[in-house]
């Protein structure tokens, strides 16, 4: 007997589909789906469950501190400082997590790690690059539409927070980290995250160095192009990206 999920969110009632508690079932479903608004139905039921996810989540921890404070164990707000800020309070963060000064000084102990970063970007010269470029950008944006925070347009400025490399490689591996806890004034956290995670499960070589990319104002788009190139490669080689054409 055919389930309701087998029957295709067209079939399925608002109610049933935010009855779904399962982040990797609607991922396949917006996958499949292929009307204009079953999509939108199904983006929005993912959007609910992110959301409920995170509140749970917000809502856990604070109980957590609480039971601490009672404890004695909270020092001075150490403890709610140390705890990642969930999604929906950071667009109010003041960009000061992130000292101008760390980045040079955690990279003073390496041999010039932005000629070795620039090395790894080969010069983008193939005859069809403008097609395959936009294809994988398209690929991108719908990949990561679900996700709050992300919004691709080019393979530079939109990735230079890291939360653009945690939202792709979340949307394959949704059970590696928890999305909605991620902090944009972190980049480098979020792109150590990305990138060991895609290596951890995807066999992504790390091309691209965090420490290099903060100290860019925007990450040069040949060398994001070509990781996500690389990405892309490993996730088809895995059967978890299934096409006739590959970027």
């Amino acid at each position: 007997m055919e389930s309701k999920t087998d029957a295709g969110p067209a079939s399925m009632t608002n109610e049933e589909l935010a009855a779904i508690e399962d982040e990797e079932v609607l991922n396949k479903m917006l996958d499949k789906a292929t009307d204009f608004e079953e999509r939108r139905v199904i983006r929005a039921a993912l959007r609910d469950l992110l959301k409920k996810k995170r509140d749970k989540r917000e809502q856990d921890r604070g109980s957590r501190q609480q039971d601490l404070r009672q404890q004695g164990l909270s020092k001075g707000g150490t403890i709610g400082g140390a705890v990642s800020i969930g999604r929906a309070s950071m667009n109010q963060l003041p960009p000061t997590n992130k000292p101008p000064g760390q980045s040079s000084a955690s990279a003073g102990s390496k041999a010039s790690p932005a000629v070795a970063s620039a090395q790894k970007c080969p010069p983008a010269v193939a005859p069809n690059l403008k097609n395959v470029k936009q294809m994988l950008l398209d690929w991108c944006r719908a990949k990561t539409e679900p996700y709050e925070g992300v919004d691709i347009q080019n393979f530079s400025s939109s990735w230079k927070d890291g939360i653009a490399f945690c939202a792709l490689v979340h949307r394959f591996f949704p059970d590696a980290f928890e999305y909605s806890i991620l902090n944009p004034n972190k980049p480098r956290e979020n792109f150590q995250l990305a990138f060991n995670t895609a290596e951890r499960l995807a066999g992504c070589p790390p091309l691209l160095d965090a420490d290099d990319l903060v100290r860019m104002n925007e990450p040069d788009w040949k060398c994001v192009y070509t990781y996500i190139q690389e990405f892309y490669r490993c996730l088809v080689e895995r059967g978890l990206v299934k096409t006739k054409k590959r970027p």
